[in-house]
Order: structure tokens, then sequence, then C-alpha cells
């Protein structure tokens, strides 16, 4: 007889209306102007949505200087570019689609005021993500200075800051570390400007606070996710500071534990938001083979974002 397993399935999990928006950009301009299309970046960072966004017809490309054929249309990734890369598609003559994420603009365009306004920014994101990369590549270099973690306050030396100080975020970081983060800003800069609404996104929120009401009810959590989602590996950090500490990214290349599962009576399980829902179910279906599963679905939050398509694809 099969040993039984309870999951806790986190509401919401999966796509957001960002990433959404960006897959069907790239499925409207492969229907409106035919194979191929150029894809700047991974559109959004998932091995199986790009996969198959290849098999309709989409090339991705690292950078522009990759084109191969300039008569073909371009799309910027979700994750935003810095103002550098839609310069040179116009030099180049390339038509460009730009699938930024409209909450990552929001903070594009917060950065922009910000600098008009003259203010010293300080960016809380991690280095190298395309998304910061983008966000920085919007003011001249030297504008926004770069922190990670609370230990990086503690080095900026106030002295060095001769204007107003204000901060931005990462969309998609860890909304507990990030509170942590901010906390010491206003100590060490009291009149700190802070955003009107705040950057980490209505979507990484709901899907932390779900894991954060299931994780301590559980032996073992699977995120499903990529390992260069940043989300994602948020997701997983999540889980285990909320008490399960025995929490995994199931990225494409994880087998499913089993053996540790064996030890398991409680799971939860949640998906990154680029992660297809596909996914979760087949991981599900896999759970089944083992063990007898009883499914709980547990919703903090109903999203119903719908996020305009460009122009171009209207």
């Amino acid at each position: 007889m099969k040993k039984n397993l309870k999951i806790y399935l986190a509401s919401p999990r999966g796509f957001c209306a960002g990433v959404k928006r960006a897959i069907e950009i790239v499925e409207k301009s492969l229907k409106k102007y035919g194979r191929p299309v150029y894809v700047r970046h991974e559109i959004v960072h998932n091995k199986q949505v790009v996969e198959e966004l290849k098999a309709k017809g989409a090339i991705f490309i690292n950078e522009l200087s990759d084109i191969n054929d300039e008569t073909r249309p371009v799309i910027f990734s979700a994750h935003g570019v810095p103002k550098s890369v839609p310069e040179e598609a116009e030099k180049k003559k390339l038509s460009y689609i730009d699938a930024t994420c409209p909450l990552v603009s929001k903070v594009h365009r917060e950065s922009e005021q910000l600098y008009k306004r003259g203010y010293d920014i300080i960016l809380i994101g991690h280095n190298n993500h395309p998304e910061v990369i983008g966000t920085m590549g919007q003011l001249p270099k030297g504008s926004i200075q770069l922190i990670e973690t609370s230990s990086d306050v503690d080095t900026l030396n106030r002295k060095k800051f001769t204007k107003p100080v204000a901060y931005i975020t990462q969309t998609t970081l860890s909304v507990d570390d990030t509170a942590e983060i901010i906390n010491k800003l206003k100590d060490k800069f009291p009149d700190i400007k802070q955003p009107i609404k705040e950057d980490i996104c209505y979507a990484t929120t709901n899907r932390q606070m779900a894991v954060k009401k299931i994780a301590p009810k559980c032996d073992m959590f699977f995120i499903i996710g990529s390992r260069n989602s940043s989300n994602s590996v948020r997701l997983v950090e999540v889980a285990k500071k909320a008490g399960c500490e025995n929490s995994i990214l199931m990225h494409s290349e994880q087998k499913i534990p089993f053996k540790d599962l064996q030890k398991s009576n409680v799971i939860g399980i949640s998906s990154g938001a680029s992660a297809p829902d596909q996914l979760v179910q087949s991981l599900m279906k896999n759970l089944k083979n083992d063990r007898e599963i009883s499914i709980e679905e547990v919703i903090v939050a109903e999203e119903k974002i719908i996020f305009k398509l460009p122009k171009q694809l209207h």
C-alpha cells in the first residue's frame, strides 16, 4: 500500500502578468512577422519556455551584434534593457519590440525622475542580474550605487553622498530581507526618499506570502523554477527562513529526491513567476506514482492584473 502524502499547493504561483505578456509578445510577433524573430537574452528565465519559443521560430541572442538578418524584428526581454540597447537598435535601423515588464519600466522611470531632481540613488538588487543591469543602464555610469545586503549599508560612506538620497529596488527580491536593508538605510540616512509605491512587484510579494504561510507545516518544500530566476531562488530562501529547512529548487536538471521524500508526510509546492504550471502538474503526477496524495490549495491572493501589449501588436 502506498504511504499517504499531504501536499499544500501555494497560490498564487507560476506565471505573473509580466511574464505572460512577454511570452505573448514573442508569439504574436511570430504570427505577425513570420519566422524568425530575434529575442535579446532569455525572454523570461525558464528553460522550457525558451525551448518552446525556439521551436516556434524565435532565435535567442546575447547582443544585437549577433543578429544575422537585420530585416527581422528583435524583442527585448521582460527584465528590461539599458538605454544603450534601443539606441544601438535605432542606429542599426532594426525594428524592435520592448517586452520589458511594466513594473520594471516603473522603476526605470522612477530612477530617471530622481536623477533629474538631483538625488543620489541607491539601488537594492543583485549584481549582474539582467534587471539590475537594465535599471543601472537608464542613467549615466556612476549615477546609481548598487547594494546587495544589509552589511553593504555599513560600507556606504555618508560623506560621499552630497545630495539628498533616495533608494529604489529590483522587483524580484525577498520582501523580508529587503525590509531589513531598508531599515538600515533609514538609520543611516534618516531623510532617505522611498518609492511612492514599493518596487518589489505584487507577484513576488504574493508568491512569497503563500510560501511563508505553508512552509512551517511542511517536511519538504519544492519550488519549481530556473537557477537563474531571481524570484524562484528567493522562494527557496523564504521557505527555509519560514521553517522548512529542507526546501529545494526543482530546476530542469533536478530529479525528484524520492529517498528524502520517503521520510516526509507533508510537503509544499510552489513555482516561480516564470515557471509554466504544467511543470507543477507533472511534478504532482510523478509524486502520485509513488504515494497516495491529497492536495490542499492555500490561496493568499487573487491576481487579476493584465498588462496591455505594445502598440505594434495591437
